[in-house]
């Protein structure tokens, strides 16, 4: 699978309400208002979508994942890449991503 679209953006790394609830940052909604209404068919169940994202110097492929409540598709941020990049919550970072 190959990823044609690229986005870059800056967001603020949050953490799920929850027990060692998942790390996201939350693509901006026009940003996602455009990737829903280019390329939704590409969602699988869960409005989830297969994804390329880069942080620093990390390089990984993930997935996003659509949310209704936020209205957004959120990029999770694994502990592996926090750690190798310094990342902490509250902080905010430069993202490309490819969908």
């Amino acid at each position: 699978m190959h990823h044609n679209i690229t986005y870059e953006f800056t967001a603020t790394i949050w953490q799920y309400p929850s027990t060692n609830g998942w790390v996201f940052v939350s693509l901006p909604q026009t940003m996602a208002a455009e990737i829903r209404t280019q390329i939704r068919w590409q969602e699988e169940g869960w409005g989830r979508m297969k994804a390329k994202a880069k942080v620093g110097e990390s390089i990984w492929d993930t997935s996003i994942w659509y949310d209704t409540t936020h209205k957004t598709y959120l990029l999770p941020l694994k502990a592996a890449i926090r750690k190798k990049e310094d990342l902490v919550l509250g902080q905010t970072i430069q993202i490309s991503l490819w969908v």
